[in-house]
């Protein structure tokens, strides 16, 4: 571990990445990361409108930070389901402990006006409040269990707290944020604080006034770094920071191999048909990648069954 002063330099990179620290004497554990890079492939790959865009930057940026709080397994992955009902449809982010994100959302293109009250993007008109919020990850033997909680507000953040409160029992504060320029995203990000066992009523003060004061995650990232917005939060409560990030990215696990398995849950005489229509194309909803499979690879697949039930 290391203290304020010893150089972290995460901002230089052109990725994303997570840092983690621990405050107040380890009662307070800290989770940030700047997904500039992950939400902007998002962004790209799923042709997001801007409140869309904002809507499953913030789920991703969730399952990310909560798969490096829940994950117990080095295999571990954190998936989060929201669908409250809003014109977005089903937005799902999933993180993996290696720093692995994926996402996709719905209706894409789906988005609304600004909002009346401040000017910025109606991010919980676009997800609703009117359905859950799901969390699934996997327990310490490898079988997943899922927890789920009503939408308090549609906004993301408050939403993944109230879970951590309610279904994990977890003390916490989340801040989750995407701010756009133009036709890109141009800083994204969020913070996890977790409450540990001999937390003090005054640590819980200090932190609980530093996140009224804070504000927005972005505007902290659009004029620093993300180890300066986590210095900021734990403002009084002696930060220290792991002494190395774990870098980021968008990865989907789809690939060719698996698009082609798929086509075997269709029949003979379907197959068939794919061929004789020259082919057949799959669509993996995560990343967006489409897939052609050739009538020759599709044959394939027929010759493979002897082999496969021998």
């Amino acid at each position: 571990m290391t203290d304020a002063t010893t150089p972290i330099h995460p901002a230089s990179r052109p990725g994303s990445f997570l840092l983690r620290g621990t405050a107040a004497g380890n009662t307070l554990r800290l989770v940030g990361m700047d997904s500039t890079a992950v939400v902007e492939d998002a962004r790209v790959r799923h042709d997001l409108s801007k409140t869309a865009t904002a809507a499953l930057g913030r789920t991703m940026t969730a399952a990310a930070l909560l798969a490096t709080v829940l994950g117990k397994r080095s295999d571990s992955r954190v998936t989060v389901r929201v669908d409250g009902g809003g014109p977005a449809g089903l937005i799902v982010g999933e993180g993996s402990v290696n720093g692995q994100v994926r996402g996709y959302l719905g209706h894409p293109h789906a988005d609304l006006p600004l909002r009346d009250t401040d000017g910025k993007l109606d991010v919980s008109g676009l997800v609703g409040t009117d359905g859950e919020l799901a969390v699934t990850r996997l327990l310490d033997n490898g079988e997943p269990y899922t927890g789920s909680i009503h939408l308090t507000s549609g906004e993301i953040a408050e939403d993944v707290s109230t879970y951590l409160g309610v279904s994990e029992q977890i003390p916490n504060a989340v801040l989750l944020g995407v701010y756009e320029e133009g036709e890109r995203v141009h800083r994204a990000g969020g913070l996890l604080i977790q409450a540990m066992p001999g937390v003090t009523d005054e640590t819980l003060a200090r932190l609980e006034a530093n996140v009224r004061a804070f504000g927005q995650i972005t505007d902290h990232l659009r004029r620093g770094t993300l180890m300066e917005a986590m210095h900021a939060i734990t403002d009084g409560l002696d930060l220290t920071l792991a002494p190395s990030a774990q870098e980021a990215a968008f990865a989907c696990r789809c690939s060719r191999d698996k698009a082609l398995d798929s086509l075997k849950f269709f029949d003979m005489h379907e197959r068939q048909e794919m061929i004789d229509a020259g082919g057949q194309g799959v669509h993996c909803h995560w990343c967006g990648e489409h897939y052609h499979l050739s009538p020759e690879e599709i044959a394939a697949l027929d010759d493979e069954q002897p082999r496969a039930n021998a």
